[in-house]
């Protein structure tokens, strides 16, 4: 799962997967006075310090000075305490309103072709805060945090909107763009970079008159509080549901022992989460199967309310920009194009993968019948069939093959990331070195911090680990850019070391947060800064010498999840530009996908398990049959996965297409789920429910 919160001129459009590798820091020391770990230690110490509590401990204290006064998250100079979101955000409005000023001022050949590059800090100035906010307010534990990075979202963001709409920005670009003489003097990718920033003004109703640009900001500001409510309040309408003993006699009681409440004769288990799902897969009583799955698909009708309000605002702000839908509007720079485009391509999608769909179809029709009674027993595959027939399926063929599945013995989590580690050196020559901890520079004290080095010129990354679980925190995978690469002007310093005498240049423009410079060519770049947050169990590790002791082990699913998230952040590492609206991962969203699904198919492959799948106890090697074996399995139910997706992303169409606006009877988003589940589902979805929300 990809997360950019940043959208200013609201396109991203990167035209290489892979950039160039630049300048590295051979020192790689933090701004922040942090010493790094030595660059001749192997990879053991990145095994250990996600795979041993003991030697995290021991490890992250290295860097723990309790007489140091806090860096500030992500070694940020303004977050050293919740309260350091505002100053954070009123100095970003200071150099923003300098910044615009110096664009719309504008009038020298040298100033004039400087335009994209000083729009360009503009945008990295919002970008830096936007995304940082973005990322405390969903994931920080403590609600300080999170309430003081929600004000300050909130408040640039509303800014940020006015500035999308302020024509004298456009006009400004629009006329070095149109002078040959400026034209002639830049490079491809400034030019590049205007046609991208055009654009995006285009979208931002900037050409309305007053009354309607307004309208435009308030709209937009509209749909980011709606967002932020949906996200906030999701949940269905019911949060547990009462079962008796006998319903739940085929589930796993170590997985009902850690979310339920006990009654004499039954038990009250979550409607949704990892218990929810182990029970839907398990349980061989229908009647409760259908309950369960019902409430955990039913919402409150006024957290639809909201739903159905954002998509309207959405269809409205896409309208006064002159587009006939939301989707319009969005796909006009990503590389489908139109909603057309997409719509045709999702129906092939859908007619090619019918045949395998009814295969397997008629595969879980025929147990549900042997289960009822015999083949001639009259039966029906519902909604909540689904995963339990796919899992007794899976269970039948790993019987067949007498073979239990222990493949998560041979995936630590340490092992799996010296794995990412060596795959990384083999194909661009960066690996990954743990790095101890300044006071105050992360979220949670079980947080790692991995600094991305190159073979030949040193540090070129930040990447924080937030893999555990936790109460509170969301299980959903993810990776969050903090922060993008982009080249530091020598004016920029300059201009910093005039407005800030008695402060290091590189504080004053990066806020303390990591940078690198070749002195060589004397360019300075800042450092790109990633979060990738996971679910997993921590690793038991008892304090007593002769305790028990177990890393964290992944299943393969949570393997090749690790390898997704690990696929966006590489493209972060390494697509570096001078630029940062088109550096990493700020491109079309639908291109920003490839390199993690790409990195999926790595996690199979039998060269890239041989870096690193080894059991945890033996040190024997996986073998790969066990890996054939689940790949197999997994195919079985190909054909119904993908078309679950297939409708997800038709439901999507149908949302930001014109009936927000235009829906006979009014707009229903459970109406149009309906519509969609029943012209191009297998199995219709129940009528009672309304998942969407």
């Amino acid at each position: 799962m990809l997360i950019s919160s940043c959208r200013l001129y609201r396109a991203y459009i990167h035209r290489s997967l892979f950039g160039s590798i630049v300048v590295r820091d051979q020192s790689r020391r933090c701004l922040a006075g942090q010493s790094c770990a030595s660059q001749t230690q192997d990879d053991t110490v990145l095994r250990h310090v996600f795979d041993s509590q003991s030697f995290w401990r021991d490890f992250r204290r290295a860097g723990d000075f309790t007489k140091t006064p806090s860096a500030g998250l992500f070694c940020n100079r303004y977050l050293t305490h919740p309260h350091g979101f505002l100053d954070f955000s009123k100095t970003t409005v200071e150099k923003c309103q300098r910044l615009v000023a110096s664009v719309i001022g504008a009038s020298t050949e040298e100033e004039r072709c400087s335009i994209p590059h000083t729009l360009d800090r503009l945008s990295d100035s919002l970008c830096r805060l936007l995304d940082v906010a973005d990322f405390v307010r969903s994931t920080h534990p403590d609600n300080s945090w999170r309430q003081a990075s929600t004000r300050a979202y909130t408040m640039l963001f509303e800014f940020m909107n006015v500035l999308n709409t302020t024509p004298d920005l456009k006009f400004k670009l629009e006329g070095a763009f149109g002078d040959p003489d400026i034209k002639a003097k830049w490079n491809d990718e400034e030019k590049m970079v205007t046609q991208i920033l055009l654009k995006d003004f285009s979208k931002s109703a900037i050409d309305l008159p007053d009354e309607k640009r307004q309208a435009f900001v308030d709209l937009s500001n509209r749909i980011s509080q709606l967002g932020t409510q949906f996200i906030r309040d999701m949940s269905p309408e019911r949060s547990s549901i009462y079962f008796q003993n006998r319903q739940l006699k085929d589930v796993d009681p170590l997985v009902l022992e850690h979310a339920m409440r006990k009654h004499p004769a039954g038990i009250s288990i979550p409607t949704v989460g990892p218990v929810a799902v182990t029970a839907l897969r398990s349980m061989k009583d229908e009647s409760a199967r259908r309950e369960l799955y019902i409430a955990g698909r039913t919402s409150p009708k006024s957290h639809l309310q909201t739903l159905q309000d954002f998509l309207q605002t959405r269809a409205k702000v896409a309208n006064l920009s002159g587009y006939g839908s939301y989707a319009d509007m969005n796909l006009s720079d990503k590389l489908a194009k139109s909603p057309a485009a997409v719509n045709s391509f999702l129906s092939a999608l859908s007619n090619d993968n019918k045949v395998q769909t009814q295969q397997e179809m008629e595969e879980m029709f025929l147990l549900k019948k042997l289960e009822k009674g015999g083949r001639d027993a009259p039966v029906q595959i519902e909604a909540w069939d689904r995963d339990y027939y796919q899992t007794l399926q899976a269970n039948k063929q790993r019987s067949r093959s007498r073979r239990p599945d222990f493949m998560s013995a041979y995936f630590s989590l340490g092992t799996v990331m010296q794995g990412l580690s060596r795959l990384f050196t083999q194909l661009y020559g960066v690996r990954f070195e743990p790095v101890p901890l300044t006071p105050g520079e992360v979220w949670d004290p079980e947080v790692r911090r991995l600094d991305v080095m190159d073979k030949n010129e040193g540090r070129i990354a930040v990447l924080y680990c937030d893999l555990f679980a936790r109460p509170g925190k969301s299980p959903n995978p993810a990776h969050f850019t903090l922060r993008c690469s982009r080249r530091i002007s020598t004016s920029e310093i300059e201009e910093a070391s005039i407005l800030h005498p008695n402060l290091d240049p590189m504080q004053v423009i990066n806020d303390g947060m990591a940078i690198s410079h070749d002195a060589s060519t004397n360019t300075t770049y800042q450092l790109p800064t990633i979060a990738l947050i996971c679910d997993f169990q921590e690793p038991v590790d008892h304090h007593h010498r002769n305790g028990p002791k177990e890393p964290t082990l992944l299943s393969f699913r949570n393997v090749q999840t690790l390898f997704h998230e690990m696929g966006h952040a590489i493209h972060s590492i390494l697509g570096r530009t001078a630029f940062q609206v088109v550096s990493g991962t700020r491109c079309a969203t639908d291109f920003a996908e490839l390199p993690s699904v790409l990195m999926e198919h790595f996690a199979a492959d039998a060269h890239v398990l041989k870096l690193f799948a080894r059991h945890h106890q033996t040190d024997s090697p996986l073998p790969y049959e066990m890996v054939a074996e689940r790949l197999s399995i997994e195919r079985r139910g190909q054909g119904i996965e993908t078309e679950h997706q297939i409708l997800l992303a038709m439901l999507d169409q149908a949302y930001h297409s014109h009936l927000p606006l235009t829906m006979e009877g009014g707009f229903d988003t459970t109406k149009v789920l309906q519509d969609v589940w029943d012209r191009y589902g297998s199995v219709k979805e129940p009528r009672e429910t309304s998942p969407q929300g």
